[in-house]
């Protein structure tokens, strides 16, 4: 089923009891499906990145914020800071992330189905389906129904 009519089934549902539905199908998407065989976010999207990312990443590379921000990030259209270019310059050739355990707070909480109020996302699921192979299965395997 097309992932715009699905949401759109989905939408019908009680918040909560989406919130519910949405959470078991996050936890066994991600039993079934392993990022690192894909990465597709990290060679594709870049995350946002807010001060305390800055700051703490900046440390680890020994440069100073400031240094950092010049360097690999820009300022896009919503005014948030991204990379300037994808892939991700932490993405190794493994699919792994270099600085997997301080990444930005955006990689931590990818793809973002894990959360309440699961609904007021569905722009942005519909938009990044293609992108993540976890966001369309969980959206395939919520259940519309009752």
């Amino acid at each position: 089923m097309e992932i715009k009519n699905k949401l759109k089934k989905l939408s019908r549902l009680d918040d909560n009891d989406l919130d519910d539905r949405f959470e078991k199908s996050h936890n066994k998407a991600f039993e079934k499906i392993d990022c690192l065989t894909c990465a597709n976010c990290c060679k594709t999207k870049g995350p946002s990145f807010n001060k305390k990312d800055i700051n703490r990443i900046a440390k680890y590379m020994n440069i100073t914020p400031p240094e950092f921000s010049d360097t690999y990030l820009e300022m896009n259209k919503d005014d948030n800071y991204v990379l300037k270019s994808t892939p991700c310059l932490f993405l190794l050739k493994d699919n792994k992330c270099e600085i997997y355990e301080i990444r930005p707070q955006a990689c931590a909480s990818y793809p973002h189905t894990n959360t309440r109020k699961v609904k007021n996302l569905f722009p942005y699921f519909e938009a990044h389906s293609n992108t993540c192979p976890i966001i369309e299965e969980i959206i395939q395997t919520t259940k519309s129904n009752r």
